[in-house]
């Protein structure tokens, strides 16, 4: 059986001040994933620093009401970008792809720039974003996109006309299974019953490698929310396809927008 902790050894850290590097992000409110992620796969001397929102969604319904203006306008968000704008950063990543899907045309220019504005000059990026720029960095042109199992259909429609739009040939879609228990619950009833702390990355690495076509020259995680980092090197490695998933593509482009480079084992080759 593959080992999936096996590679993934506790880096030594000299301090936690952030000497190199500090970024921001901005986080749904019942999201714990994007911190931990971040703080697993960033170098020695990069901090991470988190701002909550309130979802756009409306309680109890799967129903987003004008969900790009409700990002762009969320004062929570607002709050978050000001003070994270004090501390020092040098990028902050809304890590929220949801918002750049059924926030239409040119959402993540508008909302970089004006959220920046907001974080008194820090540059801001979206992981929606870093997932388009992280796979054209990776020569990615027909993606099997994997949609966590709280996305309705509508948003998985919406992902894959974003990447669409953005010149990729989408090669399938996945939507991962949470297993017996969760696919009765309709998708915003998954994440209110916060499905995604039972996410196992060795459930993904087999539903991927069971998924892939001929077709297919990448894997593409999409979903801030989607534990996934620890299956990202095996199966590049089983399956020789890069794998980009969204919070590995936050920070690698919050590295390059800070001007730095690093080579992270363990992480993909996005990373290394």
């Amino acid at each position: 059986m593959t080992d999936l902790a096996g590679p993934h050894r506790a880096k030594e850290r000299t301090d936690s001040s952030g000497w190199r590097a500090r970024f921001g992000i901005l986080v749904i409110d019942k999201d714990p994933v994007p911190e931990s992620e971040f703080w697993a796969m960033a170098p020695a001397g990069v901090t991470v620093h988190a701002a909550r929102f309130a979802s756009p969604r409306q309680a109890g319904t799967d129903a987003y009401d004008r969900p790009g203006t409700a990002v762009a306008e969320s004062p929570d968000i607002a709050r978050g970008l000001d003070q994270l704008g004090h501390i020092g950063l040098d990028a902050i990543c809304l890590c929220f792809v949801t918002g750049s899907f059924l926030g239409g045309p040119g959402f993540d220019e508008r909302f970089a720039q004006e959220a920046s504005r907001k974080a008194h000059g820090t540059p801001v990026i979206t992981a929606a974003q870093a997932l388009v720029t992280a796979m054209r960095e990776l020569d990615v042109k027909r993606p099997l996109l994997v949609i966590p199992p709280w996305f309705k259909a509508a948003i998985a429609q919406e992902a894959e006309r974003y990447f669409a739009a953005a010149g990729f040939h989408v090669a399938g879609t996945l939507p991962f299974d949470l297993g017996i228990g969760w696919r009765e619950l309709q998708p915003w009833e998954i994440w209110d019953s916060q499905g995604q702390r039972h996410v196992r990355p060795e459930d993904l690495y087999h539903q991927v490698r069971r998924s892939i076509s001929a077709d297919v020259d990448g894997i593409a995680v999409v979903g801030n929310g989607l534990r996934s980092i620890e299956a990202i090197e095996l199966l590049e490695r089983d399956l020789g396809l890069p794998v980009v998933t969204s919070n590995q593509a936050a920070l690698w482009h919050s590295l390059r927008t800070a001007g730095m480079t690093a080579s992270l084992p363990n992480w993909g080759r996005l990373l290394s």
